[in-house]
């Protein structure tokens, strides 16, 4: 089964790739919940969420940021994507995932992790990502620092989160509102590190891939996923720790 993996950075990615990209976000991402009837921003409860090439470039690939794209196809079908975004902060290099999608029948494969490692750098310290779907932060964590995601500190995220995400390129990492218990011990919404972004995604699905997680005997350390929320898992290169 040949696998080819192509890493552009934001000046090769073409409008036809973004094209591509869209269409296989908007077939494998998922699907809206109810409570997207809230605010018409969002579609339709149960309509698939859909992605267009523009609002990819705008969202994924912000004009003078230093972003990359990095594919795999297999067989020659387009199996899945992610898209990067690095920036400096407190003298740090942050990379950041900014979307992670995986064609469903590729799906359990290991596909994300590759994905993830293929974009990495030997000047990257900092790993980031914003998610409602477990499988992707625990590709993070396998790809970039090698650990299991629950023996991973929290203590970087505690302390610096509001610092990185304010100083991203990408304006909803910017505009995210950080939620869970890691950043304010009153919180009661179950989650300990996340976000508010408002995106009414239905939850279905990751949640029961986070039930198989519990069965299977993984601990997840980012508690749970109200309505509207999304994981965050932010992070240093272990071998890089060191004091601000």
């Amino acid at each position: 089964m040949p696998k080819c993996v192509t890493v552009l950075s934001r000046e090769e990615v073409t409008d036809d790739m973004l094209v591509k990209a869209a269409s296989l976000f908007s077939d494998n991402y998922g699907v809206w919940s109810k409570a997207a009837k809230r605010d018409r921003a969002y579609g339709k409860p149960s309509g698939r969420v859909r992605m267009t090439s523009a609002r990819l470039r705008n969202q994924c690939l912000p004009e003078d940021s230093d972003s990359a794209y990095v594919q795999v196809t297999i067989d020659g079908v387009m199996a899945g994507h992610a898209f990067v975004c690095r920036w400096k902060y407190q003298g740090r290099n942050v990379l950041w995932v900014t979307q992670l999608v995986v064609q469903s029948e590729f799906r359990e494969r290991g596909i994300a992790t590759s994905l993830l490692a293929n974009c990495l750098d030997k000047n990257d310290d900092v790993f980031g990502i914003m998610s409602s779907h477990p499988a992707a932060c625990k590709a993070l964590g396998k790809a970039f620092g090698s650990t299991p995601i629950a023996e991973i500190s929290m203590d970087f995220a505690e302390k610096h989160a509001a610092g990185v995400l304010g100083g991203s390129p990408v304006q909803y990492i910017r505009d995210a509102e950080l939620c869970g218990s890691l950043f304010d011990p009153n919180d009661s919404t179950g989650l300990i590190m996340g976000v508010n972004s408002k995106f009414y995604v239905d939850h279905h699905e990751a949640l029961e891939a986070l039930e198989s997680l519990r069965k299977g005997g993984w601990p997840w350390p980012l508690g749970e996923l109200p309505e509207g929320h999304e994981f965050m898992f932010l992070f240093e290169r272990p071998q890089r720790r060191r004091s601000f």
